[in-house]
């Protein structure tokens, strides 16, 4: 559930704009969890007249969404899908701010209120250029990874509470393994982690321990 601290105005034409990659991440590292889109969507709309709601994703070529996104379509939203980009250097490319504030710009003209999901600071001159257009500006997101200027540039900006999250086991588990990096649990997942690397070199998971171990030497 989010902050409902102004009066909704039920003949306001609200359209939502979500950032699904910031709110991933933000979800997974504050609270191990992912959102559940279905629940926030009715808590955004909140009796509102519900114009459009697009959700922006970035797609990974080895991870299979389809599942996802069908939640998302379910749930009521448009979805838009990129590609992540992966250059000859190992370097990745994928966000969709440009995408996104050209929407929020064409679709304004049909809208009473802009709310963005997302707490990404690239977005304060979307907002200012929104409310140059006479459009109210809710921003939508986590405040512990929310940009300060975005919070302040906005009409209202409304934190998500765990009402409108769900716990990932596996997020859980890596948040434990971080906090504590010595535990027999951790060391236990550890040798069975090698073990299973020298029965097979050429696994999934080797391949992605060898990438971190490359990423990190190259911080």
């Amino acid at each position: 559930m989010v902050s409902k601290s102004v009066c909704r105005n039920t003949d306001q034409r609200v359209g939502i704009f979500v950032d699904v990659q910031n709110m991933f991440y933000s979800a997974r590292t504050i609270h191990q969890s992912k959102v559940d889109y279905s629940k926030l969507l009715g808590e955004l709309v909140n009796g509102r007249k519900l114009v459009r709601a697009i959700a922006y994703v970035v797609q990974k070529p080895d991870v299979d969404q389809k599942a996802f996104l069908e939640a998302l379509r379910r749930a009521g939203f448009e979805i838009k899908v990129k590609e992540l980009t992966v250059r000859e250097d190992g370097s990745t490319r994928g966000d969709w701010d440009v995408g996104m504030t050209v929407d929020c710009l064409t679709i304004s003209q049909k809208l009473d209120t802009s709310i963005l999901v997302t707490g990404d600071g690239d977005f304060v001159p979307l907002v200012d250029a929104l409310k140059h257009r006479g459009c109210r500006v809710e921003v939508v997101s986590f405040e512990q990874s929310t940009s300060n200027e975005l919070i302040r540039s906005c009409h209202e900006f409304m934190p998500i509470r765990p009402e409108v999250l769900f716990k990932d086991e596996r997020f859980v588990r890596e948040h434990q393994e971080r906090q504590h990096p010595d535990s027999p649990e951790r060391a236990g997942a550890d040798l069975t982690r090698e073990h299973q690397e020298r029965q097979d070199p050429d696994s999934p998971e080797r391949a992605e321990a060898d990438l971190t171990c490359d990423s990190a030497s190259d911080q």
